[in-house]
């Protein structure tokens, strides 16, 4: 079983330093409040390292994607992604499409044809506890925050 790194973006678009900014824009969060989601490989490590000053990340649960997918998800041509759409398109009920994300069998990031791989979130409601602008670890919301990254992004769908 793979496991799956759920991305936010925190932090907006002034300042951005010219080789974050790249990383940020292969990692498709071109916007604040943005979230995608890639399988954990040495590479998005890598570009997670670069540009851990700007986003949170952690590893996404199946309820949670479930979710996400359903209340923040969108195909091709800004329609919502339905149960019914799933099963037209990928032959499975939602929650296989889900267990073969997390499994591996399936990439979001490489179904960018007909599922959107970037979800637009809202602020967090009640708003963010600590500074957007430190890591987790020195009273701060960047960086790996593990598995509270599902508390994160109930807060934000």
């Amino acid at each position: 079983m793979s496991t799956l790194y759920a991305i936010i973006r925190l932090r907006g678009l002034s300042g951005v330093p010219p080789d974050v900014a790249e990383t940020l824009r292969k990692l498709r969060l071109t916007r604040k409040y943005t979230a995608v989601i890639y399988p954990k490989t040495p590479s998005i490590e890598g570009m997670l390292a670069v540009v851990k000053d700007w986003v949170t990340w952690g590893e996404i649960n199946e309820e949670t994607l479930k979710e996400l997918l359903i209340k923040r998800g969108r195909l091709a041509g800004n329609k919502p992604i339905t149960e019914e759409l799933i099963k037209e398109k990928f032959s499975m009920s939602i929650d296989e499409f889900v267990k073969a994300l997390i499994n591996g069998k399936l990439q979001l990031h490489k179904l960018d044809n007909i599922i959107k791989p970037v979800f637009r979130l809202h602020p967090p409601k009640g708003g963010f506890k600590k500074s957007t602008r430190k890591p987790i670890g020195s009273d701060g919301e960047l960086g790996y925050r593990g598995s509270e990254i599902n508390k994160l992004l109930l807060k934000m769908m």
